[in-house]
Formats: C-alpha cells, structure tokens, sequence
C-alpha cells in the first residue's frame, strides 16, 4: 500500500522505557525521523481497552497519532502461558496491580504455575503493531510471535518486563540472559517490525 504523503517522521507511541530503546534499536537505519511520545512532552495516555493485543495497538496507534499530529507507530504485546489459560495476555503490563514491578509479577507467574500442577511450561510472546497517518487512519499493521518455554526461575539482567523467566524455542537460556543482537533476531518485536519495516521504507521520503 503506498501512502499519498510520505512518512518524514514517525513516532513511536510508548512510554516504556525498556520497549522505547528496543524498537528505536529494531528501526535504527530507515530514513526516517524517530520521535518518542517522551520528546514530545506528551503526557496523555490513550487507553487499553481493547480485548486483543491487535485492538490496542490499533486504539494506541490511532489516538496518539490524532494527539500528535504525525504518523504513528504503536504496539501491544505480552505474554501468553498455556498452562494458565493464556495468562497474564493483554493484562502483561498490569497484572497483579499497574503499580507492581516485574519482580513481582514474575513471582506471581511462576507461583501460579506451580500452583497449577501442570508440568506444561510452554508459553509465548505476542507483538501486534500499528501504524496510523497523523489524521489517525491506519494504514498498516503486523504481527510477531516467540514461543517458548517458562524458566524455573528468573534469569539474566538483560531485557525488561517478562524476560528473565522466557526461555525461547532452540535456546538454552532467557531473553534476560541472550545479548540484544541476539534477542532482536528472533523476538516477538522483531518478527512483527520484520513485516512492518518494508512497509515504512517502502513509504518514506527519500
């Protein structure tokens, strides 16, 4: 799909930290302008209500681009375990309360688990994006995903959010534990910025 006005400058619509450096990482290269909902002092949050990671990357992509006046891209992803039903899914970010860390919320997983009596360990990592033209119509979205298993415990720094505790298909050790290169060649983020990159480069200004 070629767009009418070409992509100068996207930004990318989130206020984690940890996710932000992962994507800028991930985008490094295309001739395009990055800008974070950080540098732009935006400190309006758009609400998750959608019942799918697609839904609320399609809800984020669109409400920040129409606060921000410029094209957007926005995801939604998290963690999904089989042996409890699908949990934490699109409750990643807030499972156990908004304000519990992820130590804390990696303890209630693997308590869960345990507590589950399933020696079923496997699990996965889902990505949706989005992206929206500044009027907040979009006009593309892609999805990623890793599966895996869950570690006994947490292990490895690296990373952020559920990481110490996803051990990845064909890996012996945590998305904590593998070096970023390597995390970005087969992560949930990647596979989804695999579809979406062309897409941006395909439409941009040079």
């Amino acid at each position: 799909m070629a767009l009418i006005e070409p992509i100068r400058r996207l930004t990318v619509a989130t206020l984690n930290q940890g996710k932000l450096d992962e994507l800028i990482a991930l985008l490094n290269g295309l001739p395009i302008e990055l800008a974070s909902l950080r540098s732009l002092g935006n400190a309006v949050e758009v609400d998750e209500t959608g019942s799918t990671f697609a839904e609320n990357a399609v809800l984020k992509a669109s409400g920040y681009a129409r606060i921000t006046s410029t094209f957007t891209l926005a995801d939604d992803s998290g963690l999904e375990v089989a042996a409890l039903g699908g949990r934490p899914g699109v409750l990643s970010a807030r499972y156990g309360g908004a304000d519990s860390g992820f130590d804390r919320k990696m303890a209630m997983i693997l308590a869960e688990l345990a507590g589950s009596g399933s020696e079923d360990r496997r699990a996965r990592f889902v990505c949706s994006m989005a992206i929206a033209d500044p009027a907040g119509n979009i006009v593309h979205t892609a999805e990623g995903v890793c599966t895996g298993i869950i570690a006994a415990e947490p292990l490895g720094k690296g990373g952020f959010g559920y990481d110490p505790i996803f051990i990845p298909e064909g890996h012996d050790r945590t998305f904590g534990q593998l070096s970023p290169a390597d995390k970005h060649q087969i992560s949930h983020r990647a596979r989804a910025l695999a579809e979406i990159i062309p897409f941006l480069r395909d439409n941009s200004a040079l």
